[in-house]
């Protein structure tokens, strides 16, 4: 028998209940399907589901995306949770281990502009003095860079519900990852949809990717995740994260960084940095024919 179909028993994959979430729950369950694992959902809410007066920023702690998943694995209440990678903290705790992570979807962000707001001759599209919604420093910090004369706004919610304030709430554009909207197959044709290039405009660290997380001790669901693991994938996403944990702060610093490796087998390394939402924004490029003590060199660049 193949390591791949040891485990009989149907797998629970811990996910939080957004449609966006579910997807990507659904999306690992097919990817185990096709190799003869079943698996089920259980729906657990996290702190960041359950508070949505407050901007990613003001919420304490860390993880408030993953804990409540975190915790329901070291109960041994669930076999493995899914996570955007980019709202995991860089520290997984004591006995938990991301076991495999996907492939990597668009990791840009989008603007998504009202389209009686555009404004063709302005940067980004934008009209001037333009109310742009989003909640995350890191988009705060480079769209002030970009444009200063910008009004910025939270917004929270899910994806469809931003995208539902974007028509409702007196928002003239608001800033959606690409990979999210795309997994969702929405219909975006009412709005003037820039696609800002990763390069300049940076995601967060391992935008568009999904992280697996087990328990340490379970080897063999770890050794069937490994089956879904893009190694290649890791190997970028290790660098862009260990920027994040280099700088310190958590995920939600306004912190971006985008490692591509070319067909070359070289490493490309993107990075924008600002102390706060509202501070000057430092930028940082880097290629190298190795990821090691690459990501230490871009935290040099940025301080």
């Amino acid at each position: 028998m193949s390591e791949k179909n040891t485990i009989t028993k149907t797998l629970t994959i811990g996910t939080r209940g957004s449609r966006l979430a579910l997807w990507q729950a659904n999306f690992a369950k097919a990817e185990l399907e096709k190799i003869g694992i079943e698996a089920n959902l259980q729906i657990i809410k996290t702190k960041g589901d359950k508070i949505q007066n407050l901007s990613f920023d003001k919420i304490e702690g860390k993880g408030f995306f993953t804990k409540e998943l975190e915790d329901a694995l070291l109960r041994g209440d669930i076999d493995f949770a899914v996570h955007s990678m980019k709202d995991l903290p860089t520290e997984s705790p004591e006995g938990l281990v991301i076991s495999a992570v996907s492939n990597r979807a668009n990791p840009a962000d989008w603007l998504l502009i009202n389209k009686d707001k555009v404004d063709e001759n302005g940067t980004l599209k934008l009209p001037e003095n333009a109310i742009v919604g989003t909640s995350s420093a890191r988009r705060k910090a480079q769209l002030s860079h970009f444009r200063n004369d910008l009004t910025l706004k939270d917004i929270r919610g899910n994806v469809p519900t931003r995208i539902r304030k974007l028509k409702e709430d007196g928002f003239d554009a608001i800033v959606l990852a690409a990979a999210g909207v795309s997994r969702l197959e929405l219909d975006l044709s009412e709005f003037e949809v820039v696609q800002l290039d990763p390069r300049e405009f940076v995601p967060a660290p391992a935008q568009g990717v999904l992280a697996y997380q087990a328990c340490k001790s379970a080897v063999e669901i770890r050794r069937i995740l490994k089956h879904l693991h893009h190694a290649e994938v890791s190997q970028a996403t290790n660098v862009e994260r260990k920027v994040m944990k280099l700088i310190g702060g958590g995920c939600h610093i306004p912190l971006g960084v985008y490692c591509k490796k070319d067909h070359g087998n070289n490493y490309h390394v993107w990075a924008n940095y600002a102390k706060d939402a509202d501070s000057p924004l430092k930028i940082a490029r880097r290629s190298s024919s190795t990821f090691s003590n690459l990501a230490e060199l871009i935290v040099e660049d940025l301080s």
